[in-house]
């Protein structure tokens, strides 16, 4: 390469940071939008590191966004926040060009080694089941009535659930499958009133908890993850009265000291609560970025908005999210929580 070529493609290059996020795809849209707005106002709030941030629109589709990934780097990227999706986050790690600090907004499909750069922090409600296996043991229970749907994600929560708990020294003692018919219900109930169960745990989302709540009882402690908080309606919420779950403080606590220095995003009326959760990340994301920018291997914990942030193993950011209980349909923190 002659010494003009070499500096026209250093004027190419201009430091930053870049965001792959996938905006061309329709059923990703929305919460890679709340994602970018989110990382804009904590740009806005606290510019840290100087870099501007450069927002790549890509496609669902895996191998875009790993060219999209390289061309970014080719262009100057310093640090790269994303890819969103899980199958897109596999295709990265399983490559050989993640050659910046990256920080992935999910996790790969499978339990696989990440390479050296690529971080992973996000939404998996997977540690939510498991924290609320360590809260509910904390609380003195020790046999678990497990209600579960036929999907996929509610069979990983039961596993997460049942994992942790077995390590607290409890155990699932019945495994009941969701369902709507009053009959079945009623056979939940029965099964409730033997008294084999100290707690149920609901691997559910909020429509189904809400179907099955009123089965359950008002004695038996009821404990579920953020995936039953999906509206600020208390009318909606009343059935799920008493149940204990876990969701970050961004949704929970508007006068945590983070929470208060960033403005809502403004929707014209159409926020939504997964919408909320996503420019939550997209905040704590960029915050995480300028700790990655800085080098090294030695993470502080972030008290950030979508929780209490620490570093794991193989490089994965865990979050501890705040208790909360349903209270005449309002979600009221734990005392507990609040005092930490």
């Amino acid at each position: 390469m002659t010494m003009t070529a070499a500096r026209a493609q250093q004027a190419e290059q201009v430091a930053h940071i870049a965001v792959l996020l996938p905006l061309k795809a329709a059923s990703f849209t929305r919460p890679a939008d709340a994602v970018r707005r989110g990382i804009f106002e904590a740009q806005r709030v606290n510019p840290g590191s100087g870099l501007p941030v450069v927002v790549h629109n890509t496609s669902d589709d895996p191998y875009d966004i790993v060219q999209t990934y390289e061309r970014a780097v080719h262009d100057g990227a310093r640090l790269i926040i994303g890819p969103l999706t899980r199958s897109a986050v596999s295709a990265l790690a399983s490559s050989n060009l993640v050659t910046v600090p990256t920080l992935a907004l999910n996790t790969p499909e499978a339990e696989i080694p990440l390479p050296p750069n690529l971080y992973v922090f996000g939404l998996q409600v997977e540690p939510e089941a498991r924290q609320i296996a360590q809260l509910a043991a904390e609380q003195g229970r020790r046999k678990a009535l497990v209600v579960v749907a036929e999907t996929v994600l509610s069979h990983r929560l039961s596993q997460a659930f049942a994992e942790e708990f077995a390590q607290r020294k409890g155990s699932v003692v019945e495994q009941f499958p969701f369902t709507q018919e009053p009959a079945s219900l009623m056979k939940l109930r029965d099964s409730l009133a033997l008294g084999t169960a100290d707690m149920a745990f609901l691997a559910l989302d909020g429509a189904r908890a809400r179907a099955v709540r009123s089965y359950l009882g008002a004695v038996l402690p009821v404990y579920a993850t953020s995936l039953v908080h999906t509206t600020p309606d208390p009318k909606t919420n009343f059935e799920l009265n008493g149940v204990i779950f876990v969701d970050m403080p961004w949704m929970l606590l508007a006068d945590h000291p983070a929470v208060l220095s960033y403005a809502r995003p403004e929707t014209g009326g159409q926020s939504t609560m997964e919408f909320q959760r996503f420019y939550a990340v997209g905040i704590d994301a960029y915050r995480l970025a300028q700790d990655l920018l800085k080098g090294g291997s030695d993470f502080a914990p972030l008290d950030g908005v979508t929780g209490y942030i620490t570093p794991g193993r193989d490089r994965r950011f865990t979050r501890e999210l705040i208790p909360a209980q349903f209270v005449q349909g309002e979600p009221k923190v734990l005392t507990e929580a609040r005092s930490r």
